[in-house]
């Protein structure tokens, strides 16, 4: 699933071409992008409009446009945003299609359609609907050890968990708490609650470090994600643990091994971070 860098690089790639433009046609061809919400509302919301603002909250991108509506859209699992040309072969499995006002085509493109599509008039609708969705964004300024802390407090889930949680921190997924975890030194499944106070500085570092470097490489290409131009990002060459079992630990030469945190399939050094005791 594409996460906070990913989706950054889309948007930064996405904000100088789509700003200023008008939306002159909107199609949703696939009514299980836009539900509950009937297609026809989805452009009939949009049709017309400028664009404003391309910015992203979390995973989410939206964009913001003239009167106070905003279309957020989610890529969720093998959703791809690409701009063309209006005469260039439209891709398979294209969900949604956004003619702009200068001959080009903003394209929703998803094998497993599971991508989102919401509209939302005005900013307090949407206000309220990121606060019951996201918490922190770890690369704000209130992202930091005390906040972490605080979030954490008392809490016995294993730390994978509490990173994956969206609504506690925005944007970090299976991938960048891999990574995160590994420069911090700390197990994902050690309670997060029972981290130290320069663990849990540690770890703020880690998620820090992981998702700048993510955007520096403009994203991981593993199965489905590509820039808005079809190309590649290239994170993927640059993993310290993640999807690298077998191989030497950067940092010490133990083998990673790969285990199941959370849900989903996790990789770690077992040296470097050492397993967590039972309870007796």
């Amino acid at each position: 699933m594409p996460e906070l860098p990913e989706v950054e690089t889309i948007r930064r790639q996405l904000a100088p071409a789509l700003e200023g433009r008008r939306l002159q046609a909107v199609d949703v061809l696939d009514p299980r992008w836009s539900m509950p919400a009937p297609p026809e509302a989805i452009a009939d919301a949009l049709r017309g409009r400028e664009i404003e603002r391309v910015w992203r909250r979390g995973k989410y991108l939206v964009l913001s446009l003239e009167d106070d509506v905003h279309l957020v859209m989610h890529l969720r699992m093998t959703g791809n945003l690409l701009l063309d040309d209006a005469d260039a072969e439209e891709p398979d499995h294209l969900r949604v299609r956004l003619d702009l006002d200068d001959g080009r085509r903003l394209l929703f493109v998803d094998v497993r359609r599971f991508g989102t599509g919401d509209v939302l008039l005005g900013s307090g609708a949407l206000a309220e609907y990121f606060a019951s969705r996201l918490g922190v964004e770890p690369l704000d300024p209130d992202f930091t050890a005390d906040a972490l802390r605080a979030m954490a407090r008392g809490r016995k889930q294993p730390v994978k968990a509490f990173l994956l949680n969206q609504e506690r921190i925005a944007g970090v997924g299976n991938i960048y708490a891999d990574e995160a975890l590994f420069r911090a030194r700390i197990h994902p499944l050690r309670a997060v609650g029972t981290l130290k106070r320069a663990q849990l500085e540690a770890l703020r570092e880690g998620v820090v470090d992981s998702l700048e470097l993510g955007i520096d490489s403009k994203g991981a290409s593993i199965d489905d994600y590509r820039h808005v131009d079809g190309a590649r990002g290239s994170f993927q060459d640059r993993f310290l643990v993640h999807l690298r079992a077998g191989e030497p630990c950067p940092r010490c030469g133990t083998p990673i091994e790969k285990l199941r945190a959370a849900g989903r399939g996790t990789y770690v050094c077992p040296r470097c971070q050492r397993r967590p005791r039972l309870p007796r």
